[in-house]
């Protein structure tokens, strides 16, 4: 068997960054961590609908920088940013500190693995095909400039009685190689027979060129070698 490993963990340290971005002495830092993971399970049950797959957290003495990156703001926003503040005053009671929200809006949700892992799980519980679900998003996401796609699917697909794996690939998938941003997202799909394991692996370039992947087809590696063999 391979040795599965997280892209983004795997690449955590090396070519990105840290989601949490704090200081803090050995006797608090559990306890800021556990803060941590309140407000991004809080944010996500809450505005599941929104499409977060990241929130960055930053702490200062005075105040804790909650950065989310969604791909459908107004949800968050409200009329007249009336949410923002509601949800700021929220985490405030949740943590005991003092929130500050700041929304950025992700262009090509096409490119972001785990929103196409959610929207795979969304047409699952809606009892699509799941093959016909699978062939669309690799054609959209291919098609929104990304150098490769892979979709693996598990459990009682098409409501069979023994659980199986799916998968289907479309363009290059490095898994190995750090300089190849690779975006990794995770989502279950809710059915009447059971949970369904959605896994998405993006491969949206190379660190240091485009990172959202529009430039797929200049940026794949040339065939021949650049420097000639010498006897």
């Amino acid at each position: 068997m391979g040795q599965k490993v997280n892209p983004i963990g795997f690449r955590t340290g090396v070519m990105l960054g840290w989601k949490s971005r704090w200081y803090a002495p050995k006797k608090e830092f559990a306890g800021l961590l556990l803060e941590d993971q309140k407000i991004r399970k809080y944010v996500t049950q809450k505005y599941r609908f929104a499409g977060i797959p990241k929130i960055e957290i930053e702490r200062t003495r005075d105040e804790v920088k909650v950065i989310l990156h969604c791909a459908r703001p107004g949800i968050i926003i409200g009329r007249k940013g009336q949410q923002v503040e509601q949800l700021q005053e929220e985490l405030q009671n949740l943590v005991g500190r003092r929130i500050n929200i700041k929304i950025e809006e992700i262009n090509q949700p096409e490119l972001s693995a785990f929103l196409v892992a959610e929207d795979i799980a969304e047409q699952l519980s809606k009892r699509a095909s799941f093959r016909r679900t699978m062939k669309r998003m690799l054609d959209q996401t291919m098609e929104a400039g990304a150098k490769g796609i892979k979709i693996q699917l598990a459990g009682r697909l098409g409501g069979a009685e023994m659980a199986r794996r799916e998968k289907q690939i479309a363009g290059s998938i490095p898994l190995s190689t750090l300089r190849a941003k690779i975006d990794y997202g995770f989502v279950e799909a809710k059915t009447a027979q059971g949970h369904i394991g959605v896994q998405v692996w993006i491969n949206q370039g190379e660190f240091g060129g485009d990172s959202n992947g529009a430039d797929a087809k200049e940026g794949q590696a040339s065939k021949k070698s650049k420097r000639p063999y010498k006897r």
